[in-house]
């Protein structure tokens, strides 16, 4: 059993837990922090989008707070993830047209 730190209110869920563990915590009264960031020696474009597909989840999961060395690729992911779900209108609405 992993202990996750408490600081100022906010559970400190370590570095890319897992989605299991995300669930039980969100589930909790507080609100959860998730550490993602790119591995020092692999600063690729696949590692990027890999942490920011894991942004992705968590915050559809209900994590609040990211730590990440990607912070604007993160924001992107956090705005579509809230238009996804309702909680934010989308930035430009296009249709489509066949």
């Amino acid at each position: 059993m992993e202990v996750d730190a408490v600081v100022n209110g906010v559970v400190d869920a370590g570095h890319r837990p897992s989605v299991d563990r995300i669930r039980a915590l969100v589930a909790g009264d507080r609100p959860v922090l998730v550490r993602c960031a790119t591995p020092p020696a692999d600063d690729s474009g696949a590692a990027a989008a890999e942490v920011i597909a894991l942004i992705s989840v968590y915050a559809w999961l209900g994590v609040r707070f990211f730590a990440t060395d990607r912070p604007r690729d993160a924001r992107q992911a956090l705005d579509m993830v809230a238009s996804i779900q309702g909680t934010r209108p989308p930035a430009v609405a296009r249709r489509g047209l066949a």
